[in-house]
């Protein structure tokens, strides 16, 4: 912790000053593929200019919720394990809410600041400033990364010997009827048990 909160001291320092303005705030839906046992954020870059935040600050935000290991190539972000776009999506909109936006006016317009070592977000376009919520590193059960009733889109990598395809998503295995070897295909989870997850078919991808 002591390490996480000299970063944010060195990514203050250097934080350019934000300007007000009044282009639409649009968070890019998180573009993601897989490479073997790794997720790539293909549009990492793409998050980070309109959040209008330090990119390293982001990413260790990221990893620190997903509980990974990963880096920043270029434009783009690999993290260790399988992780769905709706996860990261998730995980996304909450640095957005505790870090971007303004608890006062609703804008994105804001910076960060430190006051008596307290990390504060200062909205530029009302001047309302609000503390930033000090996280415990204890003891949250983690989320699951599969869980029933939500929707995942995932890629078909079997069929197994009943005709169900197979799929992996970080630690689970999904059997999904009515697919084919190498569809990319949306499933709605209906049963976990254990680190076996069984699912519908939603729609198909490609």
């Amino acid at each position: 912790m002591d390490d996480y909160e000299a970063f944010l001291d060195r990514a203050l320092k250097q934080a350019p000053a934000v300007k007000t303005d009044d282009t639409r705030f649009v968070v890019p839906m998180p573009k993601i593929f897989s490479e073997g046992r790794t997720t790539v954020l293909e549009n990492f870059g793409d998050i980070v200019d309109v959040l209008r935040r330090d990119a390293e600050h982001f990413m260790k935000y990221l990893l620190r919720e997903l509980g990974t290991a990963g880096k920043i190539e270029g434009r783009r972000a690999t993290f260790q394990g399988r992780f769905s776009s709706d996860v990261i999506k998730s995980h996304v909109d909450s640095y957005v809410e505790e870090y971007v936006i303004c608890s006062e006016c609703g804008r994105p317009d804001t910076h960060l600041i430190k006051s008596d070592r307290v990390l504060m977000l200062k909205c530029d376009a009302c001047g309302g400033h609000r503390p930033i919520a000090k996280r415990r590193v204890q003891k949250e059960a983690p989320k699951e990364a599969v869980r029933e009733g939500e929707v995942y889109e995932i890629k078909i990598e079997a069929i197994g010997r009943k005709g169900d395809g197979i799929a992996k998503l970080d630690k689970y295995t999904i059997f999904v009827p009515n697919v084919s070897k190498g569809d990319i295909v949306k499933v709605k989870v209906k049963k976990v048990s254990g680190t076996l997850a069984f699912a519908d078919l939603v729609e198909r991808v490609s």
